[in-house]
């Protein structure tokens, strides 16, 4: 299983947590009505950034190629990662169209790397974009699909 699809347990458990919290403050502050928009986009966004780079992280295998699809495709990641917090948490509607055309095109890029390599290419589900009711009171008059 490469690093970019094997599931949040296998991460080393440093990893794991410094993953895990700013998704648990954000989830609990939300639920409690403690973090702002702007707080819980901020460590959403972090979360993304901080797994992004550690993902990068890659030790060399000697096949240049691999190794470049190894650092690009967490680095593709983190950018869908951060435009789903910007269709989460996001009101103005070009920008948000923007984060969906960086969805779409992002998935492509790591679906075309692995092609590349022969590798089977990753199936992405719809980007689950809205926020909890209680904490984006705006979403109840926005589209969030990304149709």
């Amino acid at each position: 299983m490469d690093r970019s699809s094997r599931p949040f347990s296998s991460l080393r458990p440093w990893r794991a947590y410094r993953l895990a919290v700013p998704l648990v403050l954000v989830t609990a502050g939300m639920a409690a009505g403690a973090l702002t928009q702007q707080q819980a986009f901020q460590a959403e966004n972090d979360a993304a950034m901080q797994k992004m780079m550690d993902d990068m992280a890659v030790k060399p295998s000697g096949d240049i190629d691999r190794d470049f699809a190894a650092m690009m495709t967490p680095h593709h990641q983190g950018a869908i990662d951060m435009a789903v917090a910007e269709l989460r948490y996001g009101t103005n509607e070009q920008m948000r169209r923007i984060a969906q055309e960086i969805i779409v095109e992002q998935q492509q890029e790591i679906a075309a790397m692995r092609l590349a390599l022969g590798e089977p290419t990753p199936t992405f589900g719809p980007a689950p974009t809205q926020a909890t009711p209680a904490a984006a009171p705006h979403d109840a008059h926005h589209s969030h699909s990304s149709n």
